[in-house]
């Protein structure tokens, strides 16, 4: 009970720090088979402080020395959850620093929304004719290294601009155009591809630069299908499901946000 009385301020920050932590890397792992994973080592943790408190000393050092061994494997088993979660603490809706980083050149801010209806009602008159396309919308990671391997542009976004890029006699339809505000900045740039990357056959390369590119930063993809004239949504490296176009239009404008 002295304990408590003697709480501190920073015994109050302490905790609601943590509480955010574990909150934000919880929603990173929603849905995935990774929240088993970190189900099963937080109730690992539970009965090792359990096993401490009753003076178990031989299975309170077993488990003990598991958790102390298990945090290299952690970071392989969580190497994409991890990553994602780094790119959340250093985005601007989740640091405070966000001005301090832009002046220091390391972040981009942009003044103009995108026009995410041009964006979709292009890709709905290229979905109609089977035409392949890749489009790959920025958020807070720098894509200068997407940029450096196309050509750069400058030009505001628009129905006709997009669907003519992707047009199959244009010189510029090859490749992934890059979006950053309400501008394309770049055609025709090379996307990596991940090796570790597992898709059905019936995906082509469009959605294997898709989902590595989505795994590697925070940028959203839309994909083009050549063969089904299918669009899918890509963000974290997953396919995000919806139902009409003004349901894709809405999920992407809240995920901009």
């Amino acid at each position: 009970m002295l304990d408590f009385i003697n709480l501190r301020i920073i015994d109050i920050v302490d905790i609601f720090l943590v509480a955010t932590l574990l909150y934000y890397f919880y929603k990173l792992i929603k849905g995935t088979v990774a929240i088993n994973i970190f189900i099963g080592i937080a109730m690992l943790y539970l009965i090792w402080l359990l096993t401490k408190s009753l003076q178990m000393n031989l299975l309170s050092e077993l488990l003990g020395k598991f958790l102390g061994l298990g945090v290299l494997a952690l970071i392989i088993v969580f190497q994409q959850e991890i990553r994602r979660f780094l790119l959340m603490i250093g985005s601007t809706k989740f640091s405070p620093s966000g001005n301090f980083m832009h002046k220091l050149g390391f972040r981009h801010f942009e003044q103009q929304a995108t026009d995410v209806e041009a964006i979709i009602e292009a890709l709905k008159k290229l979905s109609k004719t089977k035409t392949g396309a890749l489009i790959i919308i920025k958020r807070n990671s720098n894509l200068d290294f997407l940029k450096a391997s196309g050509d750069r542009m400058n030009i505001e976004i628009n129905t006709p601009i997009l669907e003519s890029i992707f047009f199959k006699n244009s010189p510029l339809h090859d490749g992934a155009v890059i979006i950053e505000g309400n501008r394309i900045t770049a055609t025709r740039t090379v996307l990596p591809i991940s090796g570790e990357i597992k898709l059905p056959q019936t995906y082509g390369l469009r959605h294997r630069a898709a989902v590595s590119i989505t795994q590697n930063t925070d940028a959203l993809a839309l994909v083009v299908s050549e063969e089904t004239g299918k669009i899918s949504y890509l963000k974290n490296g997953k396919f995000i499901p919806y139902k009409t176009f003004d349901d894709l239009i809405h999920i992407i404008k809240y995920d901009l946000a």
